[in-house]
């Protein structure tokens, strides 16, 4: 089945000469999963003394698809291809991701359906969430480790959202009253941290629904850079209306020369 899809997805990009650079027989090569650390920074470029990706990943050309917030752990997705980038990180294609939450306090039923419903933030409502309790995995200690008081009990929640708004996670269990105190993001998709350890990472394929995404994505785009509705600069130039209208100095308003007036004999 996977070499029929593959043999399929070869000839589309010859035959319609979509992105002849993103070859199947190498998509392996072209995605990595990591297992993000606390405290380091999603991006490869020096910020301060804040640990990056270069620490870890010692790969030329390879980005992140998304983002993950410093003080969040978990997966990352990094690819090399620009198109495969895009449908990963943009909320249009829904890929959910999926998040393990530790929060403050024993999280209620009602708090979840608040969650599930959606939860009113400052830039909008959130969209409908699949919010559930959740065991305390069996997961690495973090480094430095969670505070909390003594005195108040912590708890964890899986949380499922399809959206991608700036420290979402956060602000949704603040909003319904349960600080986060730890979260990581256990999946994106199909892909989930099961056997990375922290600070690891591995070559992974893409998926089959992953790369019609692309295609599809990709003959989108296509269609719209040769669209024939298009003109060049130069067209428009050419196609300008010759109007009698002045216009910032473009041109002279256009008239018909008066006839010169016939002159009589003067009389002596």
């Amino acid at each position: 089945m996977r070499s029929k899809t593959n043999a399929l997805l070869r000839c589309f990009f010859y035959t319609r000469n979509l992105f002849p650079t993103l070859l199947i027989e190498s998509m392996p090569s072209n995605l990595i999963l990591f297992n993000k650390p606390f405290r380091v920074l999603s991006q490869f470029s020096a910020e301060g003394d804040k640990a990056t990706l270069a620490r870890y990943i010692d790969i030329p050309e390879f980005y992140p698809a998304g983002r993950l917030d410093f003080d969040s752990e978990g997966l990352l997705l990094l690819t090399n291809q620009g198109a495969l980038q895009h449908v990963i990180a943009s909320p249009d294609f829904k890929l959910p991701k999926t998040y393990w939450v530790q929060v403050e306090g024993n999280i209620s039923d009602e708090a979840l359906e608040k969650l599930r419903q959606g939860v009113e933030l400052k830039d909008g409502v959130t969209k409908p969430a699949e919010a559930e309790h959740m065991k305390e995995p069996d997961i690495w200690d973090r480094v430095p480790p969670v505070r909390h008081r003594e005195n108040i009990p912590t708890s964890w929640l899986s949380l499922q959202i399809r959206e991608g708004k700036n420290r979402q996670v956060r602000r949704m269990t603040a909003a319904v009253g349960f600080p986060t105190l730890r979260l990581i993001r256990y999946a994106i998709g199909p892909y989930t941290l099961e056997n990375t350890e922290v600070g690891q990472w591995k070559h992974i394929e893409p998926t089959d629904n992953l790369l019609k995404e692309v295609i599809q994505f990709e003959a989108q785009r296509q269609r719209k850079t040769a669209s024939p509705n298009r003109r060049r600069p130069s067209e428009k130039k050419q196609q300008r209306p010759q109007g009698n209208k002045v216009s910032h100095g473009e041109g002279m308003a256009r008239r018909k020369p008066s006839p010169k007036p016939t002159s009589r004999p003067r009389r002596k």
